[in-house]
């Protein structure tokens, strides 16, 4: 009988999940990468990546992780048996480390402007504007490792506490008042002065920008970013899935609560960006430079203000926690390591690499790797190949190495219409639509 950790209740595993999905990228990367590529065309290739692609690995690496009742790498071992597929599970290990070492960097950001908020000089020592401030900001040679040092902390002591008293237990009380946060927000700027242009641009499409390989390449980039598939956090979190918890049920809901709150996320600031005609395709600085100034001019935007960059950096920290649980379970296990010792190790060795991402914009600037400094180029070799690599990879495997009753049995799909489809998804759609948007992101290097 196994002796691992499991969630204590389905509730709190799916709010756990959705805290994992939930973060940076629904917030800061999926505002400015829809306003980049022209608002509702984007969202709606978007949900449809989501519907055929993002959930059916979702499914998938649930039902990988929950077989195996170990961390990622384990769970590919025991699937394949001794062959190929078995060093599958370290890619996704590598690419949560990967992640977490600048997610963390950005995370901080956030932690700075909502302190800075919180006290007031956010809102007094931008005189020059944000756009100095931002960028004197991260220029500093230490201040963002420091931002960056205190969230991985609150992130390491979270993980340390275990599944069910630090995962579970953070999730069931932060995720309810994220999502009241984020959807009074949205009231709030849905009430603004010609918000509607805002609306508009959300859900009314301008049919000619389908023609766009790059909306293409960018929604599903943003699928997999915004779910975190291929980071292998779903096999990690699947891993402490008990077997009476309905798993197909658990993912759609997963899927539906991570892209409802980016679709929330975006009422709460297109309406905002449009009242004070500020340009929606403001780059990765929209929430940074563009929102700052726009809470300044609106009545009640101090306190708008706060309250956003608090939800930034808790929903951060909700994807932080999942992505450096995947490292940790895998030293609990193989190195039989004590969690807090694990937590304390893997955390450390985490800041310590994504220290340069942090130095990446100050004293690393004139480190560049292609066209993009080290953060921006770790941040579009993992969204734009090593995640999308994963989830075909990840695809083939459960479709086609793993024996399609075994499949079917530990997805709970036997007797489920949908189960044949999504074996079918996962063995054609999946990489071949996949394999499309890696063959374009290749081609614009």
């Amino acid at each position: 009988m196994s002796t691992r950790e499991q969630w204590g209740s389905r509730r709190g595993f799916i709010l756990a999940t959705i805290g994992a999905a939930v973060g940076l990228g629904n917030i800061w990367r999926f505002s400015y990468v829809a306003g980049e590529n022209g608002g509702a065309v984007f969202l709606f290739i978007y949900l449809v990546c989501i519907l055929l692609v993002g959930l059916p690995l979702v499914i998938a690496e649930l039902s990988l992780g929950r077989s195996a009742q170990g961390d990622a790498a384990a769970a590919y071992e025991l699937a394949d048996n001794g062959g190929f597929w078995r060093h599958l599970g370290w890619l996704g290990v590598a690419g949560s480390v990967l992640i977490l070492s600048y997610y963390a960097v950005i995370a901080g950001w956030a932690l700075k402007y909502f302190t800075g908020a919180a006290i007031g000089t956010l809102w007094t020592t931008a005189e020059a504007g944000y756009g100095a401030f931002f960028s004197t900001f991260i220029a500093d040679g230490g201040e963002p490792v420091g931002w960056q040092a205190a969230m991985l902390a609150l992130t390491t002591f979270t993980v340390a506490g275990g599944v069910q008293g630090g995962i579970e237990r953070i999730n069931r009380y932060l995720m309810p008042v994220l999502v009241v946060i984020i959807a009074s927000l949205a009231a709030y700027a849905m009430s603004l002065p010609n918000a509607g242009a805002g609306v508009r641009f959300m859900f009314a499409p301008d049919w000619s920008a389908f023609a766009e390989p790059k909306v293409y390449v960018a929604a599903l980039g943003q699928a997999f970013f915004s779910l975190g598939i291929g980071m292998a956090v779903f096999v990690t979190y699947g891993s402490y899935m008990p077997r009476n918890f309905s798993l197909a049920t658990s993912a759609t809901a997963i899927a539906f609560g991570d892209s409802l709150f980016a679709i929330v996320a975006g009422l709460a600031i297109f309406p905002a960006v449009f009242s004070f005609g500020v340009d929606p395709a403001a780059g990765p600085e929209l929430a940074f430079i563009t929102l700052p100034q726009v809470f300044l001019a609106m009545p009640g935007g101090k306190v708008i203000g706060t309250v956003f960059f608090l939800l930034l950096s808790a929903a951060a920290f909700t994807s932080m926690v999942a992505l450096l649980e995947v490292p940790v379970s895998v030293a609990v296990q193989r190195l039989k390591l004590r969690r807090w010792t694990a937590s304390g190790l893997v955390g450390g060795i985490v800041f310590v690499v994504g220290v340069p991402s942090a130095l990446s914009f100050g004293t690393l600037s004139h480190i560049q790797i292609g066209r993009y400094g080290i953060l921006d180029a770790i941040d579009a070799g993992v969204s734009n190949f090593l995640l999308p690599l994963g989830g075909i990879l990840m695809a083939l495997f459960v479709g086609w190495r793993v024996r399609q009753s075994v499949s079917l049995r530990e997805a709970d799909l036997t007797d489920s219409r949908f189960g044949i489809a999504w074996l079918w998804l996962l063995r054609i759609l999946v990489p071949i639509t996949i394999l499309g948007i890696l063959l374009q992101s290749a081609s614009t290097l």
